[in-house]
Formats: structure tokens, sequence, C-alpha cells
């Protein structure tokens, strides 16, 4: 398994997901948006498989200084919009084999497992 995990050191949630990988074991690789934005491309791949609204990193400064046209803006909009701040993305992203699979770290354990594509936590169930 291939697990890309985009984000920014300092960002809590995103050293809180690392910490979590680490303490399964499980192997990935961390990649700074902010010394390596992703391309348009990829984010254009990444919006096709998660949409653009969960991607928006809401409570980010890059996010305030938009003016209220934001809320009407395309997913294409959007993703011109990310590919020109990478500080727009909500973290940590992860892309599993070449595919987004989940944004955010606000799931269950079962969830995360199920998204990354883990054994469940509880096998029994």
């Amino acid at each position: 398994m291939t697990l890309q995990v985009y984000g920014i050191p300092n960002c809590g949630t995103c050293k809180k997901a690392l910490k979590w990988l680490d303490e399964r074991n499980l192997d990935y690789e961390f990649i700074n948006t902010k010394t390596h934005p992703p391309s348009r491309d990829l984010i254009e791949n990444w919006v096709a498989a998660l949409g653009a609204k969960p991607m928006r990193n809401t409570s980010g400064g890059s996010y305030r200084t938009l003016g209220e046209e934001k809320k009407t803006w395309s997913d294409e909009q959007w993703i011109d919009a990310f590919a020109q701040d990478a500080m727009l993305l909500k973290r940590p992203l992860f892309v599993k084999s070449g595919q987004a699979v989940l944004v955010g770290f606000r799931a269950s354990e079962n969830t995360l497992r199920e998204k990354l594509g883990l054994a469940s936590a509880f096998p029994d169930e």
C-alpha cells in the first residue's frame, strides 16, 4: 500500500494523524504542501474523488481573506484557488495508491481504518 499524507509539519491535526499512523507502524510518505504544493492536475483529481467542499480549510487565514463570492464558487474556481494557495486545502489529506481517500482527521477509528484500507480494529464485528 502506498499512502501519502499531504499537510504541513506544524499543523496540530497533521501531527495527530502522523502520530496515529506511527503508533500503528504504518508506512507513509509525508508531503509538506507548503514547500511542495500540489499541482492543479493533482488537486483536480482530489476534488473529483472527495468534492471541493470537504477540502476547504475554512479555519485558515487564507480562507478568511477570500471575498464573500467564495460562497458561490464552482469546483473549478476552488481548484484554481487551491492550486494558487495550498493553505486553502484542509489538512491532512490522505492519498492511497494515487487516489484521494480522506481529508481531515476527525473520523472514528473504524472509519479511519476503512478509508485508509486497513483491517478493522474490531475484526469480529
